[in-house]
């Protein structure tokens, strides 16, 4: 209970004490004796002094009295209350009247939640007497476990000595007397009196409660001495105390006993029972009963004149002790003669007060006495000691009846009264004996001892309790019982012989005892023809029924309803009830005995009786005669025969014969008969007969050829004669309604329960009858299924049945035939779960079958109003019944089973939730049953088929499945939309939105205790202690579902933040959990940690958003820290102080230094390994047929596990069984059922494996889920980076190690693989995060504070978890490839700033400096790889060819990483030798087709791209090889990629600037086009550049590819628009056609026709004009406009974007500039200087100042525009060097910052941080080391991207500057315009050049003139000066020296020339 609970001083520790107890004694927990030690020490006071309260006193009254102005320190609470003045009156109150301390009474405060509905005070009653309850309780069961002469429980020696000495104290103190007056002092009446006077009873349901209370207190403290009697005798004065209480013992008004007294008298009877000594058992007890001193003082009392209040009671006594006298007097010792020769006397005595007669009716008449076995036994002892020792009485006894028959017979004979002077002594015993041995509650079988075997001792299975032996010599006794039996049968006088027969009934009653009994009747008849014999019973009814048959009347005749009562009288009607109960009793028991009476030729015992039942003769014979054949009924092979018996008897009329006025049978009786009396016998005994027979077979063709076959007349009688009209009935027994309702809704319920829907079911089948053809019958249980479905006359009553049921109960008293109505009410509830259970499959077939029957699903008519109450009230009554599962624990197991079923539909939820809260008081009533049920405390959790024979058990098994009903309702509902029914019985708001509820403890704020408070409470139990919640141990089922709902609640956007809150705050739950996992459970059960784990991982989630440091922290170092930490004492709580007291304790904490961290243990406690099934060993199935019909059985249950429904497998198993004919198969049977049995068990044992497998999974999965969330959730600073690393590293090599173990269950593997997905991602991210702080580079140790060789164990394990996947597990290994790939990037440097310093360095400097870390682990990591051979080669390289698309890409990735990595080129070497690259590069022809589908509008997936990126990628990575390049051009690769079609489709940029994808994931058609061309592109020159010797080959290739595609290249040459897209595709165009298409590339073409030449060369010079025309653009005019409109267009990532569009433009200028150059070179080595590429114009392209001037002033006609001219060479060099200072300036700057980043204001951190973090406001949210982390990564790559312009400022202005050279020195020196007219005009043969020729005219000097002064102008001072800085600045260092400088003076030379 919880903490407050164990303050309330009268009743918490009590309570605490029962638990330990009953812990220790009744459910023998683990470490329990040691606090039971301790509870017994603390509470002996309790014990000595029992129920004494602690004393008023007058100062305790003052001090409560001031508490209202001074206030009162309570104790377990800190500093002291100020209470109000209406609790300090109910505290005196209740002093007063319970005589006890006032202080005492003031802590039911808190226990007030738990009792909805009732004030304090009446909380209080309730506690005060459930503490007595408690303390009677542990006596009890405290005197129960002593060892001693009667039981014994099987305790271990230490607890009994404990016990034992603890209630020999006690005893010695008085016990006894202390209990007696207890017994007499509480009386019920009296305390009620009490309470009423001062107000201290509530409602129905407190009384009942109290009145239980004190019963039970009474009943315990008796049964206390009860159980001390049964094990060791009372001294001489406890017993005579003993006695003296039973002289003023009454009885109850029917003459019994009650239970308390009753346990009193058999305290008695066991300390006078003396049989122990007989046994001969050396027992010390033995003697000193012996003691004659004792014996003395309890004769003298026992033989005393004066009688007792109950005469009979003193018989009982005098009878039993002359018993034991009897038994003593057999002993050698002969002391005790005086008092032994007196046991004729008493017995006489005794005889004289009607003993028998009292112990029939005073203690077989009390109800508890069947409960006890014990009391069953010590009668039984008594009853057959009286038989064997005192022979002669009986004997007596004997004479005396036949006397009395004698004198009997006269009186008859001559019409006088009957003698006075009658003793029915021997008539009283034989009843007693009939009734005794008829009850036998524990199947003890005692009346075997009556029964003595004669027969040979062949049959085994028949023998006696004592023939263990053959040939054993039975026991004297049993042989005197025997005999007696016997000759009491022999000339038995008529006035025993009803006695007689009741007495053989009662020892008939058992298996073994109906045997014996048969046999005897059936020898009797052949002996003497004794009158108790078949012969004679048979015979007789024979005899009547001729008789009766004679005036069988005419049906129609007036007669029949004034039976004549011919040759019947009531003293020979009684002699038949007699018999027929006997022979029922005998046949219900013994099979065999049913068989041979059936079948007996002569007899025909069915036929007679059938008979009978026709005939006139009272109902209650006739009721016998149904209930004899109900039990003859029970074999299978005579119910079938019953059926057709019954049916042509026509006892139901089925059939009417034409012309008859009125129905006939039992229908008039019941109607006529049974309603004028009353009285219902003959209609419950053929109701019990239909259920019997219903439950054997179901006729199908009863009664053809006669009427419509089947069973529908009987249902149709049952439900429209008996049923329905049975509320309106006369009864004169009230308790006979009942009864009826009950029998005749058993029948309903066997029909519908064996029902199974069929299709067959709902169609119209036809029969013939005479003739003609008439509808068929429907299955009855189809019929009972179609009156529920329908708002039917059936159901309404079966609702108000409920309705009825649930408002007798609300009364809580006592009324007759209520255990018939609870019976009839549970059997309502059945009918309707039955009907939920199967309207899904019945409505699914009868929409199916189209055929016309309506019917509405019931929980539809549930909703419907009820006609008593004219509200819509059915289902809250079915829920009412929850609130009495006290009493009834079965009921409210059917209500939970039907509201849970009911709350899988959504709409009826929220009507459901209206009906529950529109009524206060309901409502509060339903929570209160709800939340009872769930609080319940017997129930346990058994196993499924677990025995009921324990009733207790049952009841306790019941009770949990009801709770289990109960989560699994609210798992459900919790599902569903708001409002639910989950959220009212939570305590969540309704009618408000569900976040806005506040939760409090149960009483704070008037807030109710909820089914939430209720689970919580449950879990909560034993966290306190250091086993752990005791849930989880009893019911892991339970707590499972418990966790489940709480998750559930955690998990829910709406309840999540009230849930979280009120766990956090009022009750640390999670904390208080978490500490005690892992919890040890079979495998099956390692679910409530899952839940518990997934909850965890909400809260850290939310507490880290929520930025509540303290609990995160609290949380994470409980599953993270390695240092033992003292559990509890940090919260002033001593939870361990037991064992901190040890000196072992204080050792323990300082020697152990490190523990497992939780995180691990959890791990460790999954169970890894699953032991699978073994294939089925068939001899007589198919096994492919069997699993095919498996596999037809399995369904997905409600946990989502795939099983296999059992049940219906055996159904079609046996039915397959069943179908076989012919003798050999029935030969067979057995066998074949053994063999469907076996396969059952199999099945069972499979769907344990995956129930078990699935458990493993989820507790995995939650595991992950936790871990994950304390890696990425969590701040990052809670968990130190260097602990981080170690966490990690602990995590992934364990879980390694449990999943490569051998017996690993495959299907946990891919959890795993995720797991450790996640965790390698998480170490590469620290180790990158610690190095970029800049620690750990130059350690040591290794390469950051995980050492290296950590890293390699993970990586080996790594290798070895992909290697033992093998060919299966593909999606699996993409995980693991992940991880490879993470981890491999750990060793990869990062990026490091270009100073352009490195010039400085020299070469050797380079080459010795020291290996860095990177490149140590780099080579270690790859010997590693490499160790592993071809094997992983081989796995890697398939994954990459083929198979799932993400592992395809990852292992390609991996494949990439590896080859980057690998200097020695072995993978390489294996990749082109095994035929995998080859593979790769053929596949790139079928990607074709995918990759054109891509450019549709609407892509389907966009799998093929990422795969053909990944591709791309992997051979780009091969190509930066010579070999790898080489390789790949002969693997064709080129030759592949000329037939891809997919480039020449380039989407249409407008028309998809509609279809964009609003998220901005899925890219535009345009942009899915660029990532297709441009890895080709990259692939291209990568190739390119690194084939050195084979160089033209592949320019050959390539420059054909683009010749191919050349029309879609032009056009994208020509592209109108220059996005950031199209300059990265021009970068690389440019820069492959410079490599390629050049004059010369085509002769090492091959063998190439001169028209293909000619064309070739037609393509080539159309690249050649384009590139040119595209420099015009970027040099010149557009280029400024590009970067402002980029900036337009995005302004928030501009400043990346812009850089990377510089780069890309400089890129593209340098290309061209690059193809001019090779262009002048190429030719330059044939005919000299054939070649100008430039106009000789000098003007520029437009404005200096890059603004857009008008372009004709400039240009100095349209002639030029198609050649662009020197002017733009100079242009483009001028604008170059402007922009080669700015980069420069800038790369300084930036490498100043990153120098002094420490220094730098936060607000340029900011700006910084400001292009990676996305989103608004982002930066503020990022932590400062973060931000430096930022700024710095950002500062390095503007570094970089600074040095990469310069590169190529320097190089454009190198190129320009030769180009300008090469145009100068040839427009100056060579040439000579041949026409002035066509001077400007450009040759027509040649681009741009101007034919060479000799003669130099007037024109060239008028040509050069104006664009040599233009050409000077712009060559100016200022821009040469420029050019030797940019030179001094750049090239210097990097180490080219002067080639700027030599071109710069050859063109000063040139332009200095005279004019000529």
């Amino acid at each position: 209970m919880s903490a407050e609970l164990a303050m309330s001083s009268l009743w918490g520790p009590l309570k605490e004490l029962w638990e330990t107890v009953d812990g220790a004694v009744l459910r023998r927990q683990p470490e329990s004796v040691h606090l039971l030690d301790l509870q017994l020490k603390k509470h002996k006071p309790h014990f000595l002094s029992l129920y004494t309260n602690p004393p008023k006193s007058a100062e305790q009254r003052e001090k409560v009295r001031k508490a209202s102005t001074e206030g009162i320190a309570i104790q377990g609470q800190q500093g002291s209350r100020l209470l109000p003045e209406q609790l300090l009156s109910e505290a005196f109150i209740l002093s007063d009247l319970f005589d006890i301390g006032e202080l005492a009474t003031k802590h039911c405060e808190q226990q007030q939640p738990h009792f909805p509905g009732l004030t304090r005070g009446l909380v209080a009653v309730l506690l005060y007497w459930d503490g007595k309850l408690c303390v009677a309780n542990s006596l009890r069961t405290l005197i129960q476990s002593r060892h001693g002469k009667t039981f014994t429980l099987d305790l271990s020696g230490e607890l009994v000595a404990l016990t034992t000495r603890f209630t020999d104290e006690l005893m010695t103190q008085g016990l006894t007397k202390r209990i007696l007056t207890l017994v007499s002092e509480i009386n019920e009446t009296r305390e009620f009196e009490r309470l009423q006077k001062e107000r201290g009873l509530g409602n129905e349901k407190h009384r009942k409660e109290v009145s239980d209370l004190i019963k039970e207190c009474r009943q315990a403290l008796a049964d206390s001495l009860f159980s001390w009697t049964c094990q060791s005798p009372l001294s001489e004065d406890d017993t005579l105390a003993l006695i003296s209480h039973l002289e003023t013992v009454t009885a109850q008004a029917d003459g019994s006993l009650d239970s308390v007294n009753l346990a009193l008298v058999m305290a008695l009877l066991y300390c006078l029972d003396v049989s122990f000594i007989e046994q001969g058992t050396e027992d010390r007890d033995g003697e000193n009963m012996i003691v004659s001193q004792y014996v003395d003082a309890v004769h003298s009392r026992l033989m005393e004149g004066q009688p007792w209040k109950l005469s009979g009671l003193q018989a009982v006594c005098r009878l039993a002790w002359a018993l034991s006298l009897r038994v003593l007097s057999q002993l050698p010792q002969g002391s005790l003669v005086e008092f032994t020769e007196a046991d004729e006397a008493l017995a006489d005595q005794a005889l004289l007060g009607d003993v028998f007669l009292f112990m029939k009716q005073g203690i077989l008449g009390c109800e508890s006495f069947c409960q006890e076995e014990f009391y069953i036994r010590r009668l039984h002892s008594l009853i057959t000691d009286f038989l064997a020792l005192m022979p002669m009485k009986v004997k007596q006894l004997r004479n005396r009846a036949d006397e009395d028959a004698r004198l009997v017979h006269m009186s008859l004979q001559m019409d006088s009264e009957l003698p006075s002077s009658l003793r029915k002594d021997l008539d009283h015993l034989m009843t007693l004996i009939g009734e005794f041995y008829s009850k036998d509650s524990f199947g003890l079988e005692l009346g075997l001892e009556f029964w003595c075997p004669t027969e040979s001792l062949q049959h085994t299975s028949l023998q006696g309790s004592y023939l263990g032996m053959a040939l054993q010599r039975p026991p004297h006794k049993q042989v005197v019982l025997s005999k007696f039996v016997r000759q009491m049968g022999d000339l038995l006088p008529s006035t025993l012989y009803i006695s007689y027969l009741r007495m053989l009934k009662g020892l008939a009653n058992g298996t073994q005892c109906a045997h014996y009994s048969f046999s005897l009747l059936k020898t009797n008849g052949g002996v003497s023809g004794s009158p108790v014999s078949w012969e004679h019973f048979f015979h007789s009814l024979m005899l009547y029924h001729e008789n009766l048959r004679r005036d069988f009347p005419n049906p129609d005749a007036s007669q029949y309803r004034h039976p004549s009562l011919r040759g019947i009288t009531q003293r020979e009607l009684e002699g038949l009830t007699s018999f027929l109960q006997l022979l029922t009793t005998i046949i219900t028991w013994s099979e065999n005995a049913r068989l041979a009476l059936c079948e007996h030729p002569q007899w025909t015992p069915v036929v007679v009786m059938l008979g009978l039942l026709q005939c006139s003769v009272p109902p209650v014979l006739k009721a016998e005669l149904l209930h004899c054949l109900a039990a003859f009924g029970k074999s299978p092979e005579i119910a079938a025969s019953l059926w057709q018996s019954l049916e042509y008897t026509q006892i139901l009329q089925t059939v009417r014969a034409p012309g008859q006025r009125q129905a006939a049978g039992i229908e008039v009786e019941l109607n006529e008969i049974e309603s004028s009396s009353e009285e219902y016998p003959l209609t419950r005994g053929f109701c019990h007969l239909i259920s019997t027979l219903v439950e054997s077979s179901l006729p199908i063709n009863l009664g053809a050829g006669i009427r419509v076959p089947g069973f529908q007349p009987y249902l149709n009688f049952l439900r429209d004669s008996v049923f329905l009209p049975f509320p309106t009935r006369a009864y004169r027994h009230p308790a006979e309604k009942w009864e009826v309702a009950d029998a005749v809704l058993e029948v309903f319920h066997k029909l519908l329960r064996d029902y199974e829907p069929q299709p067959s079911d709902f169609v119209q089948e036809m029969v013939e009858l005479q003739g003609e053809q008439v509808a068929a019958h429907k299955p009855p249980g189809h019929s009972v299924m179609f009156h529920l479905l329908n708002d039917s006359p059936m159901l309404a009553l079966c609702l108000s049945l409920l309705e009825e049921g649930v408002r007798q109960l609300d009364t809580y008293a006592p009324f007759p035939g209520k255990k018939h109505l609870e019976s009839a009410v549970l059997r309502c509830l059945c009918l309707l779960d039955l009907a939920l259970q199967k309207e899904v499959v019945f409505m699914d077939f009868l929409r199916e079958s189209q055929a016309s029957m309506l019917v509405s699903p019931l929980e539809q008519l549930l909703q419907g109003v009820s006609p008593q109450t004219r509200s819509a009230d059915h289902i809250v009554n079915i829920a009412r019944y929850l609130y009495h599962s006290s009493s009834n624990p079965e009921a409210a197991f059917q209500s939970a089973k039907i509201l849970r079923r009911i709350a899988n539909y959504p709409n009826i939820q929220t009507r459901l939730v209206g009906d529950f809260t529109h009524d206060q008081s309901v409502s509060e009533k339903l929570m209160a049953g709800f939340v009872e049920c769930l609080d319940s405390e017997e129930a346990e959790e058994g196993t499924e088929n677990g025995d009921d024979s324990d009733q207790q058990k049952k009841v306790a098994r019941i009770r949990h499945e009801t709770r289990i009903h109960m989560l699994n309702l609210l798992i459900t509902s919790l599902e569903l939309k708001t409002p639910n029914l989950a959220l009212y019985l939570l305590g969540y708001e309704v009618k408000k939105p569900v976040s806005s509820t506040n939760l409090q403890d149960p009483g704070v704020l008037g807030c109710p205790r909820s089914c939430l408070h209720a689970i919580l409470s449950l879990l909560q139990r034993g966290t306190e202690k250091r086993s752990g919640p005791v849930l989880t141990q009893q019911a892991p089922h339970m707590a499972e579902l418990c966790y489940q709902v709480i998750y559930q609640l955690c998990a829910c956007p709406d309840t999540s933040g009230p849930t979280m809150r009120y766990l956090r705050t009022s009750q640390d739950f999670l904390f208080s959990h978490l500490q005690h996992l892992p919890f040890i459970l079979p495998s099956e059960y390692s679910i409530p940690m899952s839940w518990l784990m997934k909850t965890a991982a909400i809260e850290l989630r939310v507490t880290s958003l929520n930025r509540q440091r303290s609990h995160t922290q609290h949380l994470v170092s409980l599953l993270l820290d390695d240092q033992p930490h003292a559990q509890h004492t940090a919260d002033g709580e001593s939870g361990m102080e037991e064992e901190t007291r040890s000196v072992s304790g204080f050792l323990h904490f300082d020697t152990v230094s490190k523990v497992r961290r939780k995180l691990l243990s959890v791990l460790d406690a999954i169970d890894f390994s699953q032991d699978m099934p073994e294939l089925l060993q068939l001899d007589f199935f198919e096994r492919t047929q069997i699993e095919q019909v498996i596999s037809n059985c399995e369904h997905v249950n409600e946990q989502g596990h795939t099983v296999c429904n059992v049940k219906l497998l055996h159904r079609v198993l046996v039915a397959e069984v069943n179908a076989l004919q012919g003798m050999a198969a029935i030969g067979q049977r057995p066998l074949l059922m053994e063999e469907v049995n076996s396969i059952l068990q199999q099945v069972v044992e499979r769907n344990r494996v995956r129930r078990s497998l699935s458990a493993k999974r989820h507790a995995l999965r939650s595991w992950r889920s936790l871990v994950e969330t304390l890696l990425t959730a969590c701040p990052a600073d809670l968990i130190p980076a260097d602990d981080r690393q170690l966490i990690i590293r602990d995590l992934l090599l364990d879980l390694h190690d449990k999943v490569l173990s051998e017996d690993a269950a495959g299907e946990l593997m891919p959890i795993v693989a995720g797991a450790v997905f996640t965790l390698t991602a998480h170490l590469s991210q620290s180790v990158l995060s610690e190095q970029q702080q800049g620690a750990g580079l130059e350690a040591s140790s290794g390469f950051a504070s995980i050492a290296n060789s950590a890293l390699h164990l993970i990586l080996r394990k790594l290798l070895d978890f992909i290697l033992c996947t093998g060919g299966g597990y593909q999606r699996l290994r993409a995980h693991l490839y992940g991880s490879l790939l993470y981890y491999l990037q750990i060793a990869q440097k990062p990026e490091e700033p270009d100073t352009l310093q490195i010039a400085g360095k020299a070469m050797w400097e380079r080459l010795t400096a020291p290996e860095d870390g990177f490149s140590k682990l780099q080579r270690e990591n790859l010997a590693i790889i490499e160790s592993y051979g071809k094997a992983l080669m081989e796995v890697v390289c398939r994954d990459a060819c083929d198979g799932h698309e993400i592992s395809r890409m990852l292992a390609l990735a991996v494949l990439d990483r590896i080859l980057s990595i690998d200097r020695q080129n072995q993978w390489l070497v294996y990749l082109c030798n095994s035929g995998y690259l080859r593979s790769l590069v053929e596949s790139l022809r079928q990607d074709d087709v995918a990759l054109q589908s891509l450019l549709t509008p609407q892509p389907p997936l966009l799998k093929p791209l990422y795969i053909y990126e990944s591709k791309m990628a992997l051979l780009t990575r091969v190509a930066k090889t010579g070999q790898g390049a080489v390789e790949l051009l002969r693997c064709g690769l080129v030759a592949q990629l000329i037939e891809c079609q997919v480039f020449d489709m380039v989407p249409d940029i407008d028309a998809h600037r509609l279809m964009r994808d609003p998220s901005g994931f899925i890219p535009s058609p345009m942009d899915r086009y660029r990532q297709i061309l441009l890895p080709t592109l990259r692939l291209f020159q990568v190739i390119l550049t690194s084939t050195t010797i084979n160089h033209q080959q592949g320019a050959a290739q390539v420059l054909q590819w683009l010749i191919v595609h050349a029309d879609t290249i032009q056009s994208l040459l020509r592209c109108q628009e220059l996005s950031m897209g199209a300059l990265q595709e021009l970068s690389l165009l440019t820069g492959i056609i410079s490599k390629t298409a050049l004059p010369g590339a085509l002769e090492t073409g091959g063998e190439v026709n001169s028209v293909a030449l000619m064309e070739f060369q037609g393509h080539i010079n159309r690249f050649q004009r384009l590139c040119l025309s595209l420099l015009g653009r970027l040099a010149g005019s557009e280029r400024e406009r590009l970067l402002k409109q980029a900036e337009i267009a995005a302004p928030g990532d501009s400043a990346e974007r812009r850089e990377e569009m510089e780069v890309a433009m400089q890129q593209v200028c340098a290309n061209i500039m690059e193809y001019c150059q090779t262009l002048l070179l190429q030719n330059s080595a044939q005919a000299q200087f054939s070649i100008c590429l430039f106009s000789p114009s000098g003007s520029e392209p437009a404005g200096r100042d890059g603004g857009r001037t008008d372009l004709t002033s400039t240009l100095p006609s349209m002639a030029y525009s198609r050649v662009p001219s020197l002017g733009l060479v100079l242009y483009l060099l001028k604008n170059t060097a402007a922009d080669f200072f700015r980069f420069h300036q800038s790369h300084r700057q930036s490498l100043g910052k990153l120098q002094t980043l420490d220094q730098l204001p936060p607000d340029e951190l900011k700006e910084l941080c400001q292009g990676l973090v996305s989103g608004p406001g982002g930066v503020e949210k990022i932590s400062s080391v973060q931000r430096s982390l930022l700024a710095k990564r950002r500062l390095v790559q503007l570094i970089n991207n600074r040095a990469k312009l310069l590169s190529l400022c320097s190089y454009v202005i190198e190129t320009c500057l030769f180009v300008l050279w090469r145009h100068l020195e040839y427009y100056l020196l060579h040439c000579s315009p041949t026409d002035p007219k066509d001077s400007l005009m450009p040759g027509a043969n040649s681009f741009g050049g101007l034919q060479a020729s000799g003669g130099r005219g007037l024109g060239l000097s008028r040509v050069s003139q104006q664009d040599l002064d233009l050409v000077r102008n712009g060559f100016g001072e200022a821009l040469q000066r420029k050019l030797l800085e940019v030179e001094g600045l750049y090239s210097q260092v990097r180490s080219r020296y002067t080639f700027i400088q030599a071109l710069v003076r050859r063109i000063r030379g040139l332009l200095r020339q005279p004019k000529s």
